[in-house]
């Protein structure tokens, strides 16, 4: 299952150093279960997007999943691709950038054709094959009509996809150099918010938090003097002010770490996928990967 990480430290820039894929196992274990790209978004300091990704297969170098990637940024985006659409390439790869925005998915959308019709002249956005970035273009077109405003674009996109498009999840976040989005719909796939204060429970405290699987670490000094939202396919420690999302929820995170929530979606989808309806590859890809050895 494609993971999903995003942080925001609001007013503050963070440092922080990413491990993907840390998981210590041979590559000949890995090789079993390898994920078909990783890859790392942030803002500079004049608000500009970047991305460093690199798509990954089964024997391949994996030097830039392993590598430790030290960044400053006020918001974050992480993902561990899962291919279910498009082939292993950097093109396919998450996460993605539109109009200065990042963008990274977890799930599965059916009916390509339908939906590149809607897009139009929008689908020059895409550059690869994926149904995420398909989504993300949607998004994109959606903001842009309602003049800048990220989630009324998120809810737009989501309620007509949900409503025309069969569908298996379509989790998300999107990030902007002082914001960040996080969809989750409907309920198929875990999101999780976390609301940490400066130093964590105990206060003082950097923050140190993997996932589960060895997919994603990351390790900020920082936050131990400064308050972070966080928000991943996950828990990533122990801390218990972790909190799933409800499907539909959109949550939006602002510049100074105001978080609000609404249902953007209220309605389950017109046509919900099950694992059965997916392609072999598009099945294996929505279970959780195995924890490391």
């Amino acid at each position: 299952m494609c993971r999903l990480f995003g942080i925001s430290g609001g007013e503050d820039r963070v440092r922080a150093t990413f491990w993907l894929l840390e998981a210590p196992d041979s590559l000949a274990e890995q090789s079993r279960r390898e994920p078909d790209g990783t890859g790392l978004g942030w803002f500079d300091d004049d608000g500009r997007a970047w991305v460093a990704k690199q798509p990954l297969a089964a024997y391949q170098d994996l030097l830039f999943a392993h590598e430790a990637r030290e960044r400053e940024s006020r918001v974050f985006v992480a993902h561990i691709r899962y291919a279910t659409t498009g082939e292993i390439e950097e093109r396919n790869t998450h996460p993605f950038e539109q109009q200065g925005r990042l963008f990274a998915h977890n799930g599965v959308v059916h009916g390509l054709e339908r939906l590149e019709r809607e897009l139009g002249n929008d689908l020059a956005l895409v550059e690869g094959e994926t149904d995420s970035e398909r989504l993300f273009a949607l998004v994109t077109r959606e903001t842009e009509r309602h003049r800048g405003d990220v989630g009324a674009g998120i809810a737009t996109a989501a309620r007509w996809v949900a409503e025309h498009l069969p569908l298996y999840a379509i989790n998300l976040l999107v990030a902007s150099a002082d914001g960040l989005w996080a969809l989750r719909y409907p309920d198929t796939h875990d999101l999780w918010v976390l609301e940490r204060g400066a130093g964590g429970t105990h206060g003082g405290r950097h923050l140190d938090a993997a996932s589960a699987a060895g997919t994603v670490r990351v390790r900020s000094e920082r936050l131990a003097r400064h308050p972070a939202v966080i928000v991943a396919s996950e828990p990533m420690d122990e801390d218990p002010g972790w909190r799933l999302l409800a499907s539909g929820e959109l949550l939006h995170v602002g510049p100074r770490l105001e978080v609000t929530s609404t249902i953007a979606v209220d309605r389950p989808p017109s046509h919900l996928l099950t694992i059965d309806d997916l392609e072999p590859r598009a099945a294996a890809a929505q279970l959780p990967p195995p924890p490391p050895h």
